[in-house]
């Protein structure tokens, strides 16, 4: 699998919404997950994606965001709606294992860049 790439992350007011873009080559056969690190606060998963589309959200998230994925062309994405500003951080993308985000211990392969997302009112 070659590294991920996050993009998509961007300023925006409280209440709007944003798309954030994930490119994971060879990680069309893995579970794939979105995290984000907030601030001095441990990264956390909000929402994963398993091999046949079956979506887990943590409760923070739930009803407001979407993971998907296009795997034939290596991309995951989460759109981000009613955004909060406790929604702000640094996103990343990656391989959660367990393919769980309340559960998550560790993720397969590296951590990538990571996309800034700020909301503010």
């Amino acid at each position: 699998q070659g590294p991920v790439v996050e993009s998509g992350g961007a300023s925006v007011q409280t209440g709007g919404s944003l798309r954030l873009s994930c490119e994971a080559p060879g990680y069309g056969n893995h579970c794939m997950g979105w995290f984000r690190a907030v601030q001095e606060r441990e990264r956390e998963a909000i929402a994963t994606i398993d091999t046949t589309g079956s979506t887990t959200y943590v409760d923070s998230v739930k009803g407001r965001f979407t993971i998907s994925r296009d795997n034939a062309k290596n991309m995951v994405y989460l759109q981000m709606n009613d955004l909060k500003f406790e929604d702000s951080g640094l996103y990343y993308c990656a391989p959660p294992v367990p393919c769980d985000p309340t559960t998550w211990y560790g993720i397969r392969g590296s951590w990538g860049q990571g996309t800034q997302v700020t909301v503010s009112s």
